[in-house]
């Protein structure tokens, strides 16, 4: 078993990422499409590949507030086997360079992945699409 991540570099790679996206949220946890497809063209985005086979996406957003992780997502098949950890660490590791402040809004259930990396949670739960989430703050070791 093989994980690769890579920036996406070009449109196609860009149409496989919003397809892996679209499966997650849109069709599998009823997301608004009109909340999904917002700040893409300001986004680096990324792809993960299982074995050769493109399974998951995340991005990354600069903010007023910092930077932030945003859109990760795994094809139903392919989670549990390490390609979300993947994302997290390749993101984070593009933002090494960075003091400002690196954030995300976890969905509760994805809450856990992401403290492992150091993510703590900050302020009140939310929701929003109708899942409820909390910001969480990365703090660097």
């Amino acid at each position: 078993m093989k994980i690769e991540i890579q920036k996406v570099s070009d449109n196609s790679e860009l149409q496989t990422a919003w397809a892996i996206r679209r499966e997650v949220f849109v069709i599998g946890q009823n997301c608004p499409e009109e909340i999904e497809w917002e700040f893409e063209e300001e986004s680096i985005h990324f792809l993960a590949k299982l074995d050769g086979q493109a399974v998951g996406t995340a991005r990354i957003r600069e903010t007023e507030n910092g930077f932030k992780l945003e859109r990760f997502a795994v094809l139903d098949a392919a989670r549990n086997r390490g390609v979300g950890s993947a994302l997290v660490q390749t993101l984070l590791n593009e933002l090494l360079h960075t003091n400002a402040l690196i954030y995300l809004h976890a969905q509760l259930t994805a809450a856990p992945l992401y403290a492992k990396f150091g993510f703590k949670p900050n302020g009140e739960n939310f929701w929003e699409a109708d899942i409820e989430h909390v910001k969480m703050v990365w703090q660097k070791d």
